[in-house]
């Protein structure tokens, strides 16, 4: 098996450019790398993920419950990892790295649930995505801590510069507050990397937070 990182972060924190930042650096070292990004809205593999985005399935994230809308994205990554990379996640000298992941569950629907049971379903989570469907288990989650308050505007600047229209989960202020409580909370239950992306409500340079990411990456490999 090849080593397998996975960055993931709230909206606008920036994990498209520091998954291909990464690339970049460790195939300039002579590593072999293939990446990935999550969902893989390209694909028929999403459609129920693509729907629930959309706001078909209700206008509300919480329209949906925190199993089944797991459920949309497990499949998704299933089916890719089936029809696409397997044969890089078991080939030992290939670096995979994934923009999203399981680690998108465990904040984004882990949010919608009181904090009572968020023990309970990250315990399912994995169980389901790993032992059930027997997904590949990363060996290192990045994640990219960034305030909901710096998030929300980068969100909201992207979507005025590009005209990329929202999806249910960035359109809600309140739901992306509860994602950053189950972010902090996910981290320090599961062993994640957490890198702060801000100071003073301002954003690190890309590549201030590149480097600190290649340097957590390096002790991996």
């Amino acid at each position: 098996m090849g080593k397998f990182i996975v960055i993931d972060g709230l909206d606008g924190s920036g994990k498209e450019t520091q998954s291909l930042l990464l690339k970049e650096k460790l195939t300039l070292q002579g590593k072999k790398v293939r990446l990935l990004s999550f969902p893989v809205y390209e694909s028929d593999s999403s459609l129920f993920v693509r729907m629930y985005l959309d706001g078909k399935l209700g206008t509300h994230p919480s329209d949906t419950n925190a199993y089944t809308a797991s459920t949309f994205f497990a499949c998704d990554r299933y089916i890719s990892y089936a029809t696409d990379w397997k044969k890089d996640i078991r080939d030992p000298d290939t670096v995979v790295i994934a923009n999203r992941y399981t680690s998108a569950n465990a904040v984004h629907q882990l949010s919608k649930l009181p904090e009572d049971e968020w023990d309970g379903f990250l315990a399912w989570l994995w169980d389901f995505e790993f032992s059930k469907l027997m997904l590949p288990k990363p060996d290192a989650v990045i994640y990219l801590e960034l305030p909901p308050s710096v998030s929300l505007s980068l969100v909201k600047k992207r979507s005025e510069e590009t005209g990329r229209k929202t999806d249910i989960h960035e359109n809600d202020t309140e739901y992306m507050k509860k994602c950053y409580d189950a972010a902090l909370f996910s981290c320090e239950r599961l062993g994640w990397i957490k890198i702060g992306c801000s100071e003073n409500g301002k954003m690190r340079t890309r590549e201030d937070i590149s480097e600190e990411i290649y340097e957590k990456v390096k002790k991996l490999l």
